[in-house]
């Protein structure tokens, strides 16, 4: 694998070095912006082509929450992770659902950081056991409401497998091999779901998928 190129946006000083001096360690990540809002992280954007963006939430000006909708229309291809000090769970759903990647709090160990970083760049998404919780909670709670014809969501035999192998975080080459079908075939499906679901990229689909109890 090459260089990861990462951005870090966080409007403490030494919060930012922190992350990067404990990072320093594993050398195919390289940072390659450093921003103290969601302003400054945009207009650095360009001239730094990051992928992956370790995403505080609460800035001054521009904040977290805004740039990643900003980032996700404008830059695609950029994977997000959120770094913050937010546990509710409101902000989980927010930003998985509005173009975030993955979602890690600030307490979380190096090798995790690294661990989501890579998960993101390779695999489109990362979640953990924190957001791993707050899905099954989401999941049990909607277990719990009486099923509505009009809004049950109905999925082919193609779509369910290639969906539940997304969420086993197969890539689109290993779907294929395992399905039989071309990656392109794959590749089309999983946009045609992310625009039915309305996700924003595959950590959101899968997001959606698990919510809505769409994958066994």
């Amino acid at each position: 694998m090459g260089i990861i190129k990462v951005a870090i946006a966080d409007d403490h000083k030494i919060f930012r070095k922190g992350v990067i001096l404990s990072l320093r360690p594993y050398t195919n990540i390289k940072f390659v912006l450093e921003a103290e809002n969601g302003e400054e992280l945009i207009k650095g954007i360009a001239g730094n082509e990051p992928d992956v963006i370790l995403m505080d939430l609460r800035m001054p000006g521009k904040d977290g929450m805004e740039a990643t909708k900003i980032i996700s229309k404008q830059y695609p291809a950029i994977k997000i992770v959120v770094l913050t000090m937010y546990e509710d769970e409101r902000f989980v759903y927010h930003m998985m659902e509005n173009g975030a990647n993955g979602y890690l709090l600030k307490n979380a160990e190096p090798q995790e950081i690294r661990r989501a970083i890579m998960d993101v760049f390779e695999k489109g998404y990362y979640l953990n056991n924190f957001v791993n919780r707050i899905l099954l909670k989401r999941s049990h709670a909607r277990q719990k409401v009486i099923p509505s014809l009009n809004s049950e969501i109905t999925l082919n035999d193609k779509e369910r497998d290639v969906l539940r192998y997304i969420c086993m975080e197969f890539t689109a080459q290993e779907i294929a091999q395992k399905m039989e079908i071309s990656a392109r075939t794959v590749e089309a499906i999983k946009d045609r779901l992310m625009e039915r679901f309305g996700s924003r990229n595959t950590a959101g689909l899968v997001f959606f998928a698990v919510k809505n109890n769409l994958v066994d």
